[in-house]
């Protein structure tokens, strides 16, 4: 049994992880970081200057922003933040957007009162977001994840700062995140602890999933899938991955459940496995247990990642949810790491080159890899350690692919922003 202490924790985890955000969250970071400027100046700001770092800037470049009238880029959503945004709803800031306040950001931009600088920081998740009127002034730090204001200042005085900054910021202890620990949760814990997280991710990623096939945003890929690869529930579970992915980086305006701070791996690690237990008949007590199991699993990896890198995070979560699968049907906990090993195996060099549709298209790759994975350790067939980077313990390897993405890959990471910026 596990100890409560692990329970407590991994529903403290949960409750930090699994939170609402409309809109791609780079791009709502900045927009809620500008609300809370214009809140600590006290009105509208006259100039907004937004110092980003290169994943910031690779993140934001291409996706639409939600209630903008399909704007995309850093300026438009500060300008619309700082404008017509509520600070408050935090990840939701976009929500009640106005036509006054849409109609005084398009001049606002058309003035170009926004500029963009370069933020040179070894800190992947990191900016500042400076508003000016007349002489008055605010500024907002936000660090490490999306909405961790670490330093506020108005008129060049700290109004707040976070003494003793550190990388790790979450409050919830995640040092017993484990394979073996987090079966151990989704097949003990009270079902009533873990229904409201999972019954948001049921209702919020399938809402935006159906959403998304009706074909209206991006190249409508969900439809294209079903369109083109054989009738069958694996085909299905790429297919409305993929079109909730394209929906929200195709500005819908409806509200995901995200995990390690992105709506994609939010959508990846709930989705696929939320098609697959409805087409199949899984009892709902079992997909609720094992859409936690996902989730966690989904942090797991992450934790060793990194919030931002150069290392797709849908491989991350697509490697959950097929390890869900196998938890659904009653696979063993050798089975499950099997799972594990043989996506890691497959699929650990995915880059990430921003946020964009084309998302939608690695998510039903990592899906793809993910689901082939759980087949062969259904029939007791996996990559033995030591191929390639495959350690003689899963989670061994999930530190391993975990170290290449935070470090390995910072050069990849450099290029790619450059090559985004000179573009």
């Amino acid at each position: 049994m596990l100890h409560e202490r692990i329970k407590a924790n991994f529903l403290a985890i949960l409750k930090e992880e699994l939170i609402p955000a409309m809109g791609c969250t780079e791009p709502i970071a900045l927009a809620y970081a500008s609300a809370k400027a214009r809140a600590v100046l006290g009105g509208d700001p006259e100039r907004i200057v937004a110092k980003c770092s290169g994943n910031i800037i690779k993140n934001v470049r291409c996706v639409r922003i939600p209630n903008s009238g399909g704007m995309t880029g850093i300026e438009a959503a500060c300008s619309l933040g700082a404008l017509a945004g509520d600070a408050e709803r935090k990840m939701e800031v976009l929500e009640a957007v106005t036509q006054d306040g849409l109609k005084n950001t398009v001049r606002f931009l058309k003035e170009t009162r926004c500029t963009v600088e370069y933020l040179d920081s070894a800190i992947p998740l990191h900016f500042i977001i400076e508003l000016y009127r007349g002489e008055e002034s605010a500024t907002v730090e936000v660090r490490y994840s999306h909405t961790n204001i670490v330093h506020i200042t108005k008129n060049g005085e700290t109004v707040f700062k976070v003494e003793g900054l550190v990388e790790i910021t979450e409050v919830a202890d995640r040092s017993d995140l484990s394979i073996e620990n987090i079966v151990a949760f989704a097949s003990e814990i009270e079902l009533e602890k873990i229904l409201p997280f999972t019954e948001k991710q049921i209702a919020c990623n399938m809402a935006i999933a159906e959403r998304g096939m009706r074909g209206d945003f991006g190249i409508g890929i969900g439809k294209h899938i079903l369109e083109t690869y054989a009738d069958s529930t694996y085909t299905k579970m790429r297919a409305y991955a993929a079109a909730a992915s394209e929906a929200r980086m195709d500005g819908c305006d409806m509200p995901v459940i995200i995990t390690s701070g992105s709506g994609n791996q939010g959508i990846t690690s709930t989705v696929p496995v939320i098609v697959f237990a409805r087409e199949n008949g899984i009892p709902e007590e079992t997909m609720h247990r094992a859409l936690v199991f996902s989730a966690l699993l989904t942090i797991y990896q992450k934790e060793y990642i990194g919030k931002l890198s150069a290392f797709c995070g849908a491989v991350s979560a697509a490697c959950a949810a097929g390890a869900a699968v196998t938890y659904m049907l009653g696979g063993t906990l050798t089975q499950i790491k099997d799972t594990v090993d043989n996506t890691l195996a497959d699929v650990p060099g995915i880059i990430c080159d921003g946020a964009k549709a084309s998302c939608a298209v690695k998510i039903s790759s990592a899906l793809d890899a993910a689901l082939f994975a759980h087949s062969l350790a259904m029939k007791g067939k996996v990559y033995a350690s030591n191929t390639g980077i495959l350690q003689d313990d899963t989670g061994e390897t999930i530190s391993c692919v975990g170290h290449i993405g935070r470090v390995g890959m910072q050069p990849t990471d450099q290029e790619i922003v450059k090559i985004m910026i000179q573009g």
